[in-house]
């Protein structure tokens, strides 16, 4: 089964908790970089963690969720390598992985319910990476990682 990493700040946990659980009981190896409680935390250190977690080959997918999922995004898009696309509906995730690779669904407690975040998480974790057109359009991407891409 694929191994997932998961992260939230203290505005994700209880959607964390949600999705780690349900992964688990699904049969995922879920790796959970924090946090684990309330307590104000900051999210480009989960973030950091998460994406460390993916680079090193400890997961294939990561799941981060904040309050609104665009700052554990951001944070999470500055490291190379790290595709973070933030979705708050099944079809932004299905194309995420088809269209753009995306490594990495971060979601907002404060926008979504559980029930819909579920949906996105399996539309997610199921999806497959197209290649073709979107191939080059992905190195585009690693090509601005590496200081600029070029026009052909």
């Amino acid at each position: 089964m694929m191994k997932i990493v998961i992260g939230s700040d203290h505005g994700g946990f209880h959607l964390k908790e949600t999705i780690r659980r349900e992964l688990a009981e699904e049969g995922y190896e879920v790796k959970d970089v924090g946090t684990h409680s309330l307590d104000s935390c900051d999210y480009p250190l989960i973030a950091q963690d998460a994406t460390a977690a993916i680079l090193a080959g400890e997961a294939e997918l990561g799941i981060l969720i904040c309050g609104t999922g665009i700052g554990i995004g951001i944070a999470a898009n500055k490291v190379p390598g790290i595709r973070a696309a933030l979705c708050h509906d099944v079809f932004s995730a299905k194309a995420s992985r088809a269209h753009n690779n995306a490594n990495i669904l971060t979601m907002g407690e404060r926008v979504i319910g559980p029930g819909l975040a579920l949906e996105i998480v399996h539309a997610f974790l199921e999806g497959q990476f197209e290649g073709g057109r979107h191939e080059r359009r992905v190195n585009e991407i690693t090509a601005l990682e590496q200081g600029g891409a070029t026009h052909e």
